[in-house]
Protein backbone atom coordinates (compact mmCIF):
# COMPACT_ATOMS: atom_id res chain seq x y z
CA UNK A 1 0.00 0.00 0.00
CA UNK A 2 2.96 2.27 0.86
CA UNK A 3 4.43 1.51 -2.44
CA UNK A 4 1.41 2.77 -3.97
CA UNK A 5 1.11 5.69 -2.27
CA UNK A 6 5.03 6.72 -3.28
CA UNK A 7 3.97 5.67 -6.77
CA UNK A 8 1.27 7.48 -6.98
CA UNK A 9 2.75 10.79 -5.37
CA UNK A 10 5.77 10.38 -7.96
CA UNK A 11 7.93 9.57 -4.54
CA UNK A 12 9.83 6.75 -6.04
CA UNK A 13 13.67 7.19 -6.43
CA UNK A 14 15.03 6.40 -9.52
CA UNK A 15 18.43 4.58 -9.16
CA UNK A 16 19.79 4.48 -12.56
CA UNK A 17 21.23 7.10 -14.93
CA UNK A 18 23.18 9.13 -12.46
CA UNK A 19 26.12 10.87 -13.69
CA UNK A 20 28.26 13.65 -11.80
CA UNK A 21 29.75 15.62 -14.29
CA UNK A 22 32.41 18.05 -13.14
CA UNK A 23 33.92 20.85 -15.05
CA UNK A 24 37.64 22.28 -13.65
CA UNK A 25 38.83 25.29 -15.23
CA UNK A 26 41.62 27.89 -14.33
CA UNK A 27 38.94 30.34 -12.72
CA UNK A 28 36.31 28.40 -11.65
CA UNK A 29 35.48 24.68 -10.66
CA UNK A 30 31.59 23.12 -11.88
CA UNK A 31 29.72 20.29 -10.36
CA UNK A 32 26.26 19.00 -11.71
CA UNK A 33 24.54 16.05 -10.43
CA UNK A 34 22.44 14.27 -13.32
CA UNK A 35 19.69 11.84 -12.30
CA UNK A 36 18.04 10.55 -15.93
CA UNK A 37 19.92 13.19 -17.58
CA UNK A 38 17.84 16.26 -15.71
CA UNK A 39 19.85 18.48 -13.51
CA UNK A 40 19.28 17.93 -10.43
CA UNK A 41 22.42 19.33 -8.50
CA UNK A 42 24.63 22.00 -9.32
CA UNK A 43 27.54 23.57 -7.51
CA UNK A 44 30.48 26.42 -8.54
CA UNK A 45 33.28 27.47 -6.80
CA UNK A 46 36.29 30.11 -7.73
CA UNK A 47 39.37 31.01 -5.87
CA UNK A 48 38.20 34.32 -5.30
CA UNK A 49 35.12 33.57 -3.92
CA UNK A 50 36.16 29.93 -1.92
CA UNK A 51 33.56 28.92 0.12
CA UNK A 52 34.84 28.88 4.24
CA UNK A 53 31.93 27.04 5.86
CA UNK A 54 33.47 24.33 7.72
CA UNK A 55 36.54 25.81 7.76
CA UNK A 56 38.19 25.78 11.55
CA UNK A 57 40.06 29.32 12.85
CA UNK A 58 42.07 29.83 15.83
CA UNK A 59 40.44 33.01 16.93
CA UNK A 60 40.34 35.84 19.54
CA UNK A 61 37.73 37.77 20.93
CA UNK A 62 37.71 41.12 20.37
CA UNK A 63 34.60 42.27 21.97
CA UNK A 64 31.13 40.90 23.86
CA UNK A 65 28.32 42.46 23.19
CA UNK A 66 25.36 41.15 26.42
CA UNK A 67 22.60 43.04 24.67
CA UNK A 68 22.71 40.76 21.84
CA UNK A 69 24.01 37.78 23.89
CA UNK A 70 27.33 37.29 21.07
CA UNK A 71 30.60 38.43 21.28
CA UNK A 72 32.96 39.08 17.87
CA UNK A 73 35.86 37.08 16.94
CA UNK A 74 38.73 38.26 15.07
CA UNK A 75 39.41 34.88 12.75
CA UNK A 76 42.04 37.00 10.70
CA UNK A 77 38.88 38.12 8.12
CA UNK A 78 37.91 41.33 6.88
CA UNK A 79 35.57 40.98 9.10
CA UNK A 80 34.76 39.59 12.73
CA UNK A 81 32.95 36.21 13.12
CA UNK A 82 29.78 36.49 15.02
CA UNK A 83 29.43 34.02 17.91
CA UNK A 84 26.20 33.90 20.00
CA UNK A 85 26.62 32.31 23.77
CA UNK A 86 24.20 29.86 22.22
CA UNK A 87 26.89 28.46 19.86
CA UNK A 88 29.63 28.49 22.46
CA UNK A 89 27.34 25.83 24.50
CA UNK A 90 28.32 22.25 23.88
CA UNK A 91 25.59 21.26 21.77
CA UNK A 92 23.11 18.16 21.77
CA UNK A 93 22.87 15.72 18.63
CA UNK A 94 20.67 17.11 15.84
CA UNK A 95 16.80 16.01 15.82
CA UNK A 96 17.67 14.34 12.83
CA UNK A 97 20.27 11.75 14.38
CA UNK A 98 19.59 8.57 16.92
CA UNK A 99 21.64 9.05 19.58
CA UNK A 100 23.43 5.48 20.73
CA UNK A 101 24.98 4.76 24.56
CA UNK A 102 28.59 3.61 23.94
CA UNK A 103 29.17 0.91 26.55
CA UNK A 104 31.57 2.30 29.63
CA UNK A 105 35.07 1.33 29.59
CA UNK A 106 37.30 0.65 32.65
CA UNK A 107 40.30 2.87 31.72
CA UNK A 108 37.42 6.12 31.54
CA UNK A 109 36.22 8.17 34.24
CA UNK A 110 32.93 9.39 34.62
CA UNK A 111 32.69 12.99 33.26
CA UNK A 112 31.28 15.22 36.19
CA UNK A 113 30.88 18.14 33.99
CA UNK A 114 29.08 21.41 35.06
CA UNK A 115 26.36 22.10 32.99
CA UNK A 116 27.17 25.63 31.08
CA UNK A 117 24.87 28.05 30.36
CA UNK A 118 24.93 31.44 28.29
CA UNK A 119 25.58 33.55 31.30
CA UNK A 120 29.10 31.37 31.85
CA UNK A 121 30.46 32.01 28.26
CA UNK A 122 31.48 35.99 29.24
CA UNK A 123 33.59 34.22 31.76
CA UNK A 124 34.94 31.51 29.62
CA UNK A 125 35.73 33.29 26.88
CA UNK A 126 36.79 37.00 28.18
CA UNK A 127 38.28 39.73 25.58
CA UNK A 128 41.35 39.06 24.47
CA UNK A 129 41.48 35.19 25.02
CA UNK A 130 41.63 32.73 22.39
CA UNK A 131 38.69 30.10 21.24
CA UNK A 132 38.43 27.73 18.53
CA UNK A 133 35.65 28.15 16.19
CA UNK A 134 34.34 26.11 13.56
CA UNK A 135 32.32 28.59 10.75
CA UNK A 136 28.89 27.47 9.82
CA UNK A 137 28.30 30.39 7.62
CA UNK A 138 29.83 32.23 5.24
CA UNK A 139 30.13 35.77 4.86
CA UNK A 140 26.79 36.97 3.34
CA UNK A 141 26.49 40.97 1.94
CA UNK A 142 27.74 43.10 4.47
CA UNK A 143 27.87 40.25 7.20
CA UNK A 144 30.67 38.72 8.98
CA UNK A 145 30.79 34.97 9.45
CA UNK A 146 28.76 33.24 11.62
CA UNK A 147 30.75 30.25 13.75
CA UNK A 148 30.52 27.91 16.44
CA UNK A 149 33.14 26.20 19.00
CA UNK A 150 31.04 22.78 18.27
CA UNK A 151 33.60 21.56 15.63
CA UNK A 152 32.56 18.59 13.38
CA UNK A 153 34.82 16.70 10.67
CA UNK A 154 32.88 14.66 7.83
CA UNK A 155 34.69 11.52 6.59
CA UNK A 156 33.22 9.19 4.01
CA UNK A 157 30.79 7.02 6.22
CA UNK A 158 31.46 9.35 9.34
CA UNK A 159 31.36 12.57 11.03
CA UNK A 160 33.80 13.12 14.09
CA UNK A 161 33.09 15.88 16.91
CA UNK A 162 35.68 16.50 19.03
CA UNK A 163 34.66 18.27 21.53
CA UNK A 164 31.50 16.24 22.12
CA UNK A 165 31.16 12.25 23.62
CA UNK A 166 27.85 12.04 22.19
CA UNK A 167 27.59 9.50 19.07
CA UNK A 168 24.78 8.48 17.01
CA UNK A 169 23.07 7.22 13.67
CA UNK A 170 21.79 9.19 10.78
CA UNK A 171 17.88 8.85 11.53
CA UNK A 172 17.55 9.17 7.30
CA UNK A 173 18.44 5.37 7.67
CA UNK A 174 15.25 3.64 8.41
CA UNK A 175 15.53 -0.40 8.09
CA UNK A 176 15.26 -1.52 11.39
CA UNK A 177 18.02 -4.43 10.62
CA UNK A 178 20.39 -2.04 9.14
CA UNK A 179 20.12 0.53 12.32
CA UNK A 180 20.28 -2.81 14.62
CA UNK A 181 23.74 -3.58 13.23
CA UNK A 182 25.40 -0.01 12.94
CA UNK A 183 24.26 0.21 16.67
CA UNK A 184 26.37 -2.61 16.82
CA UNK A 185 29.76 -1.32 14.90
CA UNK A 186 29.41 2.24 16.91
CA UNK A 187 29.60 0.25 20.12
CA UNK A 188 32.43 -1.75 18.82
CA UNK A 189 34.76 1.51 17.21
CA UNK A 190 37.54 2.43 19.62
CA UNK A 191 36.67 6.20 19.45
CA UNK A 192 38.88 7.78 22.20
CA UNK A 193 37.45 9.64 25.13
CA UNK A 194 35.79 12.64 24.82
CA UNK A 195 35.13 12.77 20.78
CA UNK A 196 32.01 11.53 19.47
CA UNK A 197 30.86 10.27 15.88
CA UNK A 198 27.82 10.05 13.65
CA UNK A 199 27.25 7.28 11.18
CA UNK A 200 26.53 8.99 8.05
CA UNK A 201 23.37 8.17 6.18
CA UNK A 202 25.74 7.19 3.00
CA UNK A 203 26.83 4.14 5.69
CA UNK A 204 24.25 2.20 5.07
CA UNK A 205 24.99 -1.15 3.79
CA UNK A 206 29.09 -0.16 4.56
CA UNK A 207 31.12 -2.62 5.94
CA UNK A 208 32.97 -2.76 9.62
CA UNK A 209 36.67 -2.18 7.98
CA UNK A 210 35.45 0.94 6.02
CA UNK A 211 34.00 2.92 8.91
CA UNK A 212 37.19 1.89 11.32
CA UNK A 213 39.53 3.60 8.13
CA UNK A 214 37.25 5.89 8.31
CA UNK A 215 37.53 7.00 11.66
CA UNK A 216 41.38 6.36 11.93
CA UNK A 217 41.47 9.10 8.91
CA UNK A 218 39.56 11.65 11.05
CA UNK A 219 41.52 10.98 14.13
CA UNK A 220 44.36 11.67 11.99
CA UNK A 221 43.16 14.58 11.16
CA UNK A 222 41.94 15.85 13.98
CA UNK A 223 45.93 15.54 15.59
CA UNK A 224 46.89 17.48 12.80
CA UNK A 225 44.35 20.51 13.45
CA UNK A 226 45.53 19.80 17.11
CA UNK A 227 49.09 20.58 16.17
CA UNK A 228 48.21 23.53 14.53
CA UNK A 229 46.25 24.78 17.19
CA UNK A 230 49.26 24.92 19.33
CA UNK A 231 51.60 26.26 17.12
CA UNK A 232 49.74 28.76 15.62
CA UNK A 233 49.12 32.05 17.11
CA UNK A 234 45.60 33.67 16.69
CA UNK A 235 44.46 34.69 14.51
CA UNK A 236 45.07 31.64 12.42
CA UNK A 237 43.20 29.49 10.08
CA UNK A 238 43.91 25.59 11.39
CA UNK A 239 41.43 23.85 9.13
CA UNK A 240 40.68 24.12 5.62
CA UNK A 241 37.15 22.45 4.31
CA UNK A 242 38.44 20.60 1.34
CA UNK A 243 37.47 22.32 -2.42
CA UNK A 244 34.51 21.56 -4.09
CA UNK A 245 36.33 18.18 -5.88
CA UNK A 246 36.99 16.71 -2.91
CA UNK A 247 33.73 17.44 -1.38
CA UNK A 248 31.91 16.17 -3.93
CA UNK A 249 33.50 12.91 -4.22
CA UNK A 250 32.78 13.05 0.09
CA UNK A 251 29.29 13.66 -0.16
CA UNK A 252 27.72 12.35 -3.56
CA UNK A 253 30.11 9.50 -4.81
CA UNK A 254 27.55 6.73 -3.45
CA UNK A 255 26.77 3.43 -5.04
CA UNK A 256 23.53 5.24 -6.80
CA UNK A 257 26.14 7.33 -8.65
CA UNK A 258 26.81 5.52 -11.91
CA UNK A 259 29.69 7.25 -13.36
CA UNK A 260 31.63 10.63 -12.95
CA UNK A 261 33.17 12.76 -16.06
CA UNK A 262 35.53 15.05 -15.55
CA UNK A 263 37.50 17.11 -17.73
CA UNK A 264 40.63 17.51 -15.73
CA UNK A 265 43.33 14.77 -15.85
CA UNK A 266 44.69 16.07 -12.17
CA UNK A 267 41.08 16.12 -11.04
CA UNK A 268 40.57 12.58 -11.98
CA UNK A 269 43.64 11.43 -10.55
CA UNK A 270 43.28 13.01 -7.39
CA UNK A 271 39.42 11.71 -7.19
CA UNK A 272 40.60 7.64 -8.14
CA UNK A 273 43.12 8.04 -5.27
CA UNK A 274 40.64 9.30 -2.97
CA UNK A 275 38.68 6.39 -3.85
CA UNK A 276 40.50 4.07 -4.75
CA UNK A 277 41.77 2.54 -1.11
CA UNK A 278 37.63 2.18 -0.26
CA UNK A 279 36.48 0.65 -3.47
CA UNK A 280 37.99 -0.31 -6.61
CA UNK A 281 34.27 -0.52 -8.37
CA UNK A 282 34.05 3.29 -7.35
CA UNK A 283 37.47 4.04 -8.87
CA UNK A 284 36.03 2.59 -12.63
CA UNK A 285 33.17 4.68 -12.93
CA UNK A 286 35.48 7.50 -12.50
CA UNK A 287 36.52 8.88 -16.32
CA UNK A 288 38.25 11.35 -18.24
CA UNK A 289 36.30 13.28 -20.74
CA UNK A 290 38.42 14.36 -23.41
CA UNK A 291 35.68 15.59 -26.12
CA UNK A 292 35.95 18.74 -28.28
CA UNK A 293 32.90 20.33 -26.74
CA UNK A 294 32.75 21.41 -23.47
CA UNK A 295 31.71 19.00 -21.14
CA UNK A 296 28.77 20.51 -19.98
CA UNK A 297 27.44 21.20 -23.67
CA UNK A 298 27.87 17.64 -24.57
CA UNK A 299 25.99 16.30 -21.87
CA UNK A 300 23.31 18.90 -22.01
CA UNK A 301 24.08 20.54 -18.59
CA UNK A 302 24.79 23.96 -19.95
CA UNK A 303 21.26 24.52 -21.68
CA UNK A 304 19.73 23.14 -18.22
CA UNK A 305 21.04 25.52 -16.25
CA UNK A 306 20.43 28.54 -18.55
CA UNK A 307 16.38 27.31 -18.54
CA UNK A 308 16.28 26.85 -14.28
CA UNK A 309 17.85 30.02 -13.73
CA UNK A 310 15.48 32.30 -15.28
CA UNK A 311 13.01 34.04 -13.24
CA UNK A 312 10.11 31.96 -14.67
CA UNK A 313 11.09 28.58 -14.79
CA UNK A 314 8.40 26.47 -16.92
CA UNK A 315 6.41 23.12 -15.53
CA UNK A 316 6.33 19.72 -18.04
CA UNK A 317 2.52 20.43 -17.40
CA UNK A 318 2.40 23.61 -18.78
CA UNK A 319 2.27 25.66 -15.61
CA UNK A 320 5.34 27.63 -14.39
CA UNK A 321 6.75 29.12 -11.27
CA UNK A 322 8.12 32.59 -11.02
CA UNK A 323 11.11 33.12 -7.86
CA UNK A 324 11.76 36.79 -6.82
CA UNK A 325 14.55 36.92 -4.17
CA UNK A 326 13.89 40.14 -1.86
CA UNK A 327 15.56 40.99 1.17
CA UNK A 328 13.27 39.51 3.51
CA UNK A 329 12.54 36.35 1.67
CA UNK A 330 11.83 34.39 -0.98
CA UNK A 331 8.50 34.34 -2.40
CA UNK A 332 7.31 31.36 -5.04
CA UNK A 333 4.40 31.92 -7.22
CA UNK A 334 2.41 29.24 -8.93
CA UNK A 335 0.47 29.54 -11.97
CA UNK A 336 -1.35 27.33 -14.49
CA UNK A 337 0.16 29.23 -17.04
CA UNK A 338 -0.86 26.65 -20.43
CA UNK A 339 -2.10 24.09 -18.02
CA UNK A 340 -5.76 24.68 -18.48
CA UNK A 341 -6.74 21.02 -18.25
CA UNK A 342 -9.92 19.63 -19.50
CA UNK A 343 -13.39 19.82 -17.09
CA UNK A 344 -11.98 19.04 -14.09
CA UNK A 345 -10.37 21.97 -12.88
CA UNK A 346 -9.46 21.02 -9.78
CA UNK A 347 -7.18 17.91 -11.13
CA UNK A 348 -5.86 20.32 -13.14
CA UNK A 349 -4.56 22.67 -10.13
CA UNK A 350 -3.68 19.93 -8.04
CA UNK A 351 -1.14 18.23 -11.14
CA UNK A 352 0.51 21.85 -11.50
CA UNK A 353 1.17 22.42 -7.94
CA UNK A 354 2.78 18.57 -7.58
CA UNK A 355 4.66 19.72 -10.35
CA UNK A 356 5.36 22.85 -8.73
CA UNK A 357 6.55 21.56 -5.14
CA UNK A 358 8.97 18.83 -6.95
CA UNK A 359 10.73 22.51 -8.93
CA UNK A 360 10.41 24.30 -6.00
CA UNK A 361 12.77 22.10 -3.65
CA UNK A 362 14.58 21.51 -6.63
CA UNK A 363 15.37 25.53 -7.23
CA UNK A 364 16.45 25.76 -3.94
CA UNK A 365 19.39 23.27 -4.00
CA UNK A 366 20.51 24.35 -7.81
CA UNK A 367 20.47 28.02 -6.40
CA UNK A 368 21.07 27.29 -2.58
CA UNK A 369 18.44 29.72 -1.68
CA UNK A 370 18.34 30.12 2.12
CA UNK A 371 16.13 32.16 4.51
CA UNK A 372 12.48 32.12 4.51
CA UNK A 373 10.49 31.17 1.55
CA UNK A 374 7.18 31.59 0.51
CA UNK A 375 5.46 29.38 -1.97
CA UNK A 376 2.12 30.63 -3.09
CA UNK A 377 0.51 27.56 -4.44
CA UNK A 378 -2.72 27.83 -6.56
CA UNK A 379 -5.40 27.53 -4.23
CA UNK A 380 -7.15 23.65 -3.64
CA UNK A 381 -10.55 23.48 -1.77
CA UNK A 382 -10.08 19.83 -1.26
CA UNK A 383 -8.26 19.55 2.38
CA UNK A 384 -6.57 16.08 0.30
CA UNK A 385 -5.49 17.68 -2.20
CA UNK A 386 -3.36 20.43 0.55
CA UNK A 387 -1.96 17.18 2.01
CA UNK A 388 -0.46 15.85 -1.26
CA UNK A 389 0.79 19.20 -2.11
CA UNK A 390 2.53 19.37 1.39
CA UNK A 391 3.57 15.49 1.43
CA UNK A 392 5.28 16.25 -1.91
CA UNK A 393 7.19 18.98 -0.81
CA UNK A 394 8.29 17.23 2.43
CA UNK A 395 9.64 13.98 0.48
CA UNK A 396 11.20 16.20 -1.83
CA UNK A 397 12.96 18.47 0.83
CA UNK A 398 14.38 14.38 2.12
CA UNK A 399 17.17 14.76 -0.32
CA UNK A 400 18.47 18.54 0.93
CA UNK A 401 21.70 18.42 2.12
CA UNK A 402 20.67 22.02 4.21
CA UNK A 403 18.35 22.02 7.09
CA UNK A 404 14.86 22.84 6.10
CA UNK A 405 12.15 22.72 7.63
CA UNK A 406 7.67 23.56 6.33
CA UNK A 407 4.65 23.80 7.55
CA UNK A 408 1.19 22.80 5.73
CA UNK A 409 -0.59 25.38 3.49
CA UNK A 410 -2.22 27.98 5.05
CA UNK A 411 -6.04 29.34 4.56
CA UNK A 412 -4.56 31.57 2.11
CA UNK A 413 -2.76 28.99 -0.33
CA UNK A 414 1.00 29.98 1.21
CA UNK A 415 3.28 27.29 2.10
CA UNK A 416 6.38 29.13 4.48
CA UNK A 417 9.64 27.09 5.11
CA UNK A 418 13.10 27.72 5.80
CA UNK A 419 15.92 26.66 4.65
CA UNK A 420 19.62 26.64 6.37
CA UNK A 421 21.90 29.29 4.57
CA UNK A 422 25.63 28.55 5.09
CA UNK A 423 27.25 30.55 2.11
CA UNK A 424 25.49 33.13 -0.23
CA UNK A 425 23.46 32.19 -2.58
CA UNK A 426 24.78 31.27 -6.39
CA UNK A 427 22.79 34.44 -7.66
CA UNK A 428 24.40 36.26 -5.28
CA UNK A 429 27.90 34.94 -5.93
CA UNK A 430 27.66 35.28 -10.01
CA UNK A 431 25.84 37.96 -10.45
CA UNK A 432 25.66 41.85 -9.33
CA UNK A 433 23.19 44.24 -8.95
CA UNK A 434 22.95 46.05 -12.95
CA UNK A 435 24.43 49.75 -12.76
CA UNK A 436 21.89 50.33 -15.08
CA UNK A 437 18.49 50.24 -12.62
CA UNK A 438 20.54 49.37 -9.27
CA UNK A 439 19.17 46.03 -8.91
CA UNK A 440 15.54 47.50 -9.16
CA UNK A 441 14.95 45.77 -12.00
CA UNK A 442 12.93 48.63 -13.36
CA UNK A 443 14.28 52.15 -14.93
CA UNK A 444 11.36 55.01 -15.80
CA UNK A 445 9.99 54.85 -18.91
CA UNK A 446 10.66 57.65 -21.90
CA UNK A 447 7.40 59.79 -21.34
CA UNK A 448 8.48 59.95 -17.06
CA UNK A 449 11.77 61.20 -17.88
CA UNK A 450 10.51 63.74 -20.72
CA UNK A 451 7.97 64.64 -17.85
CA UNK A 452 11.24 65.79 -15.75
CA UNK A 453 12.87 66.97 -18.71
CA UNK A 454 10.39 69.38 -18.86
CA UNK A 455 10.14 70.60 -15.52
CA UNK A 456 13.85 71.58 -15.40
CA UNK A 457 13.69 73.30 -18.47
CA UNK A 458 10.67 75.61 -17.34
CA UNK A 459 12.53 76.53 -14.04
CA UNK A 460 16.12 76.74 -15.41
CA UNK A 461 14.87 78.95 -18.34
CA UNK A 462 13.09 81.10 -15.32
CA UNK A 463 15.80 81.39 -13.45
CA UNK A 464 18.51 82.46 -16.26
CA UNK A 465 16.15 84.11 -19.04
CA UNK A 466 18.20 87.20 -18.47
CA UNK A 467 21.44 85.77 -18.39
CA UNK A 468 21.48 82.44 -20.38
CA UNK A 469 19.40 82.21 -23.78
CA UNK A 470 21.05 79.41 -25.55
CA UNK A 471 20.71 76.23 -23.82
CA UNK A 472 21.60 72.78 -24.74
CA UNK A 473 20.52 69.36 -23.62
CA UNK A 474 22.15 66.00 -23.40
CA UNK A 475 20.13 63.12 -22.79
CA UNK A 476 19.40 59.55 -23.70
CA UNK A 477 18.67 58.99 -27.61
CA UNK A 478 15.04 57.22 -26.37
CA UNK A 479 14.16 60.25 -24.47
CA UNK A 480 15.10 62.20 -27.29
CA UNK A 481 12.92 60.50 -29.66
CA UNK A 482 10.18 61.18 -27.46
CA UNK A 483 10.72 64.56 -27.16
CA UNK A 484 11.24 65.19 -31.21
CA UNK A 485 7.95 63.30 -31.52
CA UNK A 486 5.34 63.46 -29.21
CA UNK A 487 6.32 66.65 -27.44
CA UNK A 488 8.02 69.03 -29.68
CA UNK A 489 4.92 71.53 -29.61
CA UNK A 490 5.43 72.12 -25.35
CA UNK A 491 9.31 73.25 -26.26
CA UNK A 492 8.42 75.50 -28.65
CA UNK A 493 6.32 77.00 -25.82
CA UNK A 494 8.58 76.98 -23.78
CA UNK A 495 11.84 79.04 -26.32
CA UNK A 496 8.60 81.57 -26.90
CA UNK A 497 7.71 82.19 -23.31
CA UNK A 498 11.57 82.78 -22.17
CA UNK A 499 12.96 84.23 -25.45
CA UNK A 500 15.53 81.23 -25.84
CA UNK A 501 16.54 78.54 -27.78
CA UNK A 502 16.74 75.13 -26.82
CA UNK A 503 19.46 72.59 -28.50
CA UNK A 504 19.33 68.58 -27.85
CA UNK A 505 22.31 66.40 -28.14
CA UNK A 506 21.90 62.55 -27.80
CA UNK A 507 24.40 60.54 -25.59
CA UNK A 508 23.63 56.95 -25.97
CA UNK A 509 26.23 55.94 -22.60
CA UNK A 510 23.52 58.11 -20.58
CA UNK A 511 21.11 56.40 -18.71
CA UNK A 512 17.77 56.43 -19.87
CA UNK A 513 16.76 58.63 -16.77
CA UNK A 514 19.81 61.15 -17.07
CA UNK A 515 19.81 64.23 -18.53
CA UNK A 516 22.33 67.12 -18.19
CA UNK A 517 21.11 70.79 -19.30
CA UNK A 518 23.84 73.42 -20.05
CA UNK A 519 24.92 76.85 -21.51
CA UNK A 520 25.49 76.32 -24.72
CA UNK A 521 28.04 78.99 -25.02
CA UNK A 522 30.07 78.15 -21.98
CA UNK A 523 29.60 74.77 -21.49
CA UNK A 524 28.62 75.58 -18.07
CA UNK A 525 25.99 73.03 -16.45
CA UNK A 526 23.15 75.00 -15.25
CA UNK A 527 21.25 74.18 -12.08
CA UNK A 528 17.35 74.74 -10.65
Amino acid sequence: MIEQVKKFLGLSRRKTGNKLIISVEKLERRVALLEDGQLEEYSVERDSSRNIAGSVYKGRVKNIEPGLKAMFVDIGLEKNAFLHFWDAIPAALDSGIEEIERPERPDRKRSNKKRLTAKDIPSIYPVGSDVIVQVTKGPIGTKGPRVSTNLSFAGRYLVLMPFSDRSGISRKIEDPKERARLRKILRELDIPEGLGVIIRTVGEGQRTRYFVRDLSFLLEQWSRVEEQIKELPAPARVFEEPDLVERTVRDFLTDEIDEVVCDDHAAVERMAEMVGEISRRAKSRIKFYDGTAPVFETFGVQKQIDDAFHRQVWLKCGGYIVIDETEALVAVDVNTGRNKGGRDVEKTILQTNLEAADEIARQLRLRNIGGLIIGDFIDMKNRRDQQMVYARMRERLKRDKAKTHVLPLSSLGLMEMTRQRAQESLSDSIYQNCPYCEGRGMVKTAMSTSVEVHRTLNAVMRRYQDTVHDIRVILNPDVLKRLKEEDEELLIELERRYAGRLMFRADPTFHHEKFVVTDANTGAELKT
